[in-house]
């Protein structure tokens, strides 16, 4: 505790970090408070319907990923949603595009390029998804709830001044939203995207807590015996993820001994870290939007089978789901692990500094040798990510609420884990460059460089 103090005192001691925590605390709050503005023309004690059909399913998480502004039907309804999926599309397109491969390449003129080009994609999803939220709020909403814009009118649709209005207030928000966040990359601390989708899910989890500690009361007989049980699990849950997000394999690399002119090169140890979950986040939500699909194309078809497989796959609750949504993590994995570290050019880059690992022969072999070894540390990382994916409906079998049971896994477990790490990351090499000590005593906070959707 002495320790802890102690670090708390250096940080604020540090006038730049001090500065930049100070604003990202009031980036943050600014989004907080926004959260709870309602769109105009909206009565926000007639949200009771919204507020019910937002309280589980698909629509629930995105409700909690907008820490509740989906809900209120605030002017942050969409959250950072749209720029997320706009970030992932950019990421599929590098990998498929040569003009976006040629943009990764060119370094900071190509990665504002390829920031302006998602920023203006943000902007086509928002317009196709914000009429959506408005068709859905009005269908939500008694006619009294929402105020009359247009003389005459009793009823209200997209095209209507409360509809267009509305649009433009939704696609505003978030876009403010995208702005908040890299005002925090830029003059803050951490990554303000990340920061901002952990606030949100953080914002839910009280809610969630005190919902989940009524339930287990209005039981007969250990029902708060049974909280206490959870909460364990919960902080077991937690602690495991820490070390699947930090788990790491050393290879070592001997650099060769080197004389140029009168000065020494290399002759030294050094290792490559390789992450036992390089992808992060992204297989689990590669997988949920493919797990989407057949709700939308029952949306399209009046066929009854096509209806009842829609049922089947939208229920995070049943099997055939949580099978298959399993599996596919296990191979997005492996996908997005393969796309990203590209074992060939690590060997180049090797034999290129006249490093090689002792016991390989240097190119193919040493290619062949790191290709090898992410194969085994994939393996057990994916299947645990698998777990960590469909662990909300584990503990839902156990009785656990569906808006608690969220905190158990998936996307936002990994989401708080992983930001949560980068951030004291950062904190902790500001204290170490001004020579205070870190907040663990290694010094080595390991975040989750993985996660660059959100950045």
């Amino acid at each position: 505790m002495k320790k802890l103090i102690q670090t708390i005192r250096n940080i604020w001691k540090i006038e730049d970090l001090r500065k930049r925590i100070l604003y990202t605390l009031g980036i943050l709050l600014i989004y907080r408070m926004g959260s709870y503005v309602v769109l105009p023309g909206v009565d926000p004690g007639m949200l009771a319907n919204l507020q019910n059909q937002s309280s589980s399913g698909l629509l629930g998480l995105l409700n909690m990923f907008s820490g509740g502004a989906f809900a209120n039907a605030s002017i942050f309804a969409l959250g950072i949603m749209p720029y997320i999926s706009a970030s992932i599309v950019m990421q599929l397109l590098g990998l498929a595009i040569p003009y976006f491969q040629k943009l990764q390449k060119e370094g900071e003129s190509g990665r504002k390029k390829i920031n302006q080009i998602t920023r203006y994609l943000t902007v086509i999803i928002l317009i196709f998804q914000s009429p959506a939220y408005i068709a859905n709020l009005v269908s939500q909403m008694p006619p009294e709830g929402i105020m009359p814009f247009d003389p005459g009118t009793t009823t209200h649709s997209i095209f209507s001044f409360f509809g267009i209005s509305s649009i433009i207030t939704l696609t505003a928000g978030s876009m403010f939203i995208m702005w908040l966040g890299e005002r925090i990359t830029d003059k803050g601390i951490g990554n303000g995207i990340s920061l901002i989708i952990m606030i949100g899910i953080i914002a839910r989890l009280p809610f969630a807590l005190f919902g989940e500690l009524v339930s287990r009361m209005e039981q007969q007989g250990g029902g708060l015996v049974l909280f206490v049980v959870e909460i364990a699990f919960l902080v077991f849950v937690v602690l495991v993820t820490i070390l699947l997000v930090q788990g790491t394999r050393r290879i070592p690399v001997q650099y060769a001994k080197r004389i140029v002119g009168n000065k020494q090169y290399g002759g030294v140890r050094q290792y490559i870290p390789l992450k036992v979950n390089a992808a992060g986040v992204m297989p689990i939500i590669f997988a949920q939007a493919i797990m989407f699909l057949p709700l939308t194309l029952a949306g399209f078809a009046n066929s009854e089978t096509l209806s009842g497989v829609a049922r089947v796959f939208t229920d995070y609750t049943s099997f055939w789901y949580n099978f298959v949504f399993f599996l596919m993590i296990i191979f997005f994995t492996y996908f997005y692990t393969a796309i990203t570290i590209n074992p060939t050019q690590m060997a180049e880059d090797m034999k290129k500094n006249g490093g090689f690992i002792p016991g390989v022969k240097p190119g193919k072999k040493t290619a062949e040798f790191i290709d090898n070894i992410m194969s085994r540390i994939t393996l057990p990382g994916s299947i645990f990510l698998g777990f960590v994916a469909i662990m909300p409906a584990i503990v839902g079998l156990f009785g656990v609420t569906s808006q608690f049971a969220q905190f158990y896994g998936g996307t936002s477990l990994l989401i708080l884990v992983g930001v949560v790490l980068d951030t004291l990351q950062q904190i902790e090499s500001h204290l170490l460059m001004r020579h205070y000590d870190g907040l663990t005593k290694s010094g080595r906070i390991k975040g989750r460089s993985s996660f660059s959707m959100a950045g």
